[in-house]
C-alpha cells in the first residue's frame, strides 16, 4: 500500500492584510508539513480588501474566497465550507496580521494524534511587548476564566485565534457567530458536542497593519455568546 498523504487547509481570514499576508504566506511550514505526509493547500478568506491583499494572494498563487457576508465569523465559517469541499483532513486557522507564528501549526498539528482540535495557547505562552494591551490581557484572562466556570471544562485562552482541527471536529460543530465571538462558540460548542481538545504554548507578536478588534465591545459580545450557547446549545437555523 501507499503512504496515506493528509490534506491540510491552511484557513486565512484577510480584510486588508498585504503586509501580514505577505509575511504569513512566506513563513509556512510547507517543507516540515511534507515529512509529516501533508499536502498543503491555502485558502484566503477575503472581506473585500482594498490595500492590495489580494495582490499577494495572487502572487503566492493562493486560493481565495471573497466573503458574502461581513465579519471574521462569517469568514471563519465560510472558510469551513470550502475546506470541507475540498476534502480538507485537517484545517489550520489563523489570524493573517502577523501576531501568530506559522511554523507553530507544527506543534499544533503534531497533538492532532492526541486531540480532535489543538489550540494555540497566548496566554500560557511568550507575548511579546507591545503585542496586546493591558486592558486586552486583563480582558482576555476574565473571559477565559468565566467560560471555564460556566461550561466546567478548562480553556487556557478562549479568544487565541490559532487553531489545528481535524475535518470531523468541524462537521461538529454547530456555528452562526458573525464576528470576533467566533472563539468562544467554538469552544461552546465543543463542549457540548464531546469535541476533545487541548492547548499548546505559542508566542504573539505585535501585528502588522491596523487593529480590528474593539476591547470592550467585542469583549461584551463574547460574553453574550458565552451565556447564549450555555442556554441554547445549537445556533437556530
Amino acid at each position: 500500500m501507499g503512504l496515506v498523504v493528509n490534506h491540510l487547509v491552511v484557513l486565512l481570514p484577510v480584510l486588508n492584510e498585504a503586509l501580514g499576508l505577505r509575511w504569513v504566506l512566506e513563513r509556512l511550514p510547507t517543507d516540515e508539513l511534507v515529512t509529516r505526509n501533508y499536502r498543503t493547500s491555502v485558502l484566503v478568506v477575503d472581506g473585500h480588501s482594498t490595500d492590495g491583499s489580494m495582490s499577494v494572494a495572487d502572487e503566492h498563487g493562493v486560493q481565495v474566497l471573497v466573503q458574502t457576508e461581513a465579519g471574521k465569523g462569517s469568514a471563519i465559517r465560510q472558510g469551513f465550507e470550502r475546506a470541507l469541499a475540498m476534502n480538507a483532513d485537517v484545517v489550520v486557522m489563523l489570524d493573517a496580521d502577523g501576531t501568530y507564528a506559522p511554523g507553530d501549526m507544527i506543534r499544533l498539528v503534531d497533538r492532532l494524534e492526541q486531540w480532535d482540535v489543538v489550540i494555540g495557547d497566548r496566554l500560557g505562552g511568550r507575548i511579546d511587548d507591545g503585542a496586546m494591551t493591558r486592558l486586552n490581557f486583563v480582558g482576555n484572562h476574565l473571559l477565559t476564566w468565566t467560560a471555564t466556570a460556566l461550561y466546567g471544562h478548562t480553556t487556557l485562552d478562549l479568544c487565541s485565534g490559532y487553531w489545528a482541527m481535524t475535518a470531523s471536529a468541524i462537521t461538529r460543530m454547530k456555528l452562526n457567530s458573525v464576528s470576533f465571538e467566533l472563539e468562544a462558540e467554538m469552544y461552546a460548542s465543543m463542549v457540548h458536542h464531546r469535541v476533545s481538545f487541548g492547548y499548546v504554548p505559542i508566542r504573539y507578536s505585535v501585528r502588522l497593519g491596523e487593529a480590528k478588534l474593539g476591547s470592550t465591545a467585542d469583549g461584551w459580545e463574547i460574553l453574550r455568546k458565552l451565556i447564549t450557547r450555555k442556554v441554547f446549545p445549537t445556533p437556530a437555523r
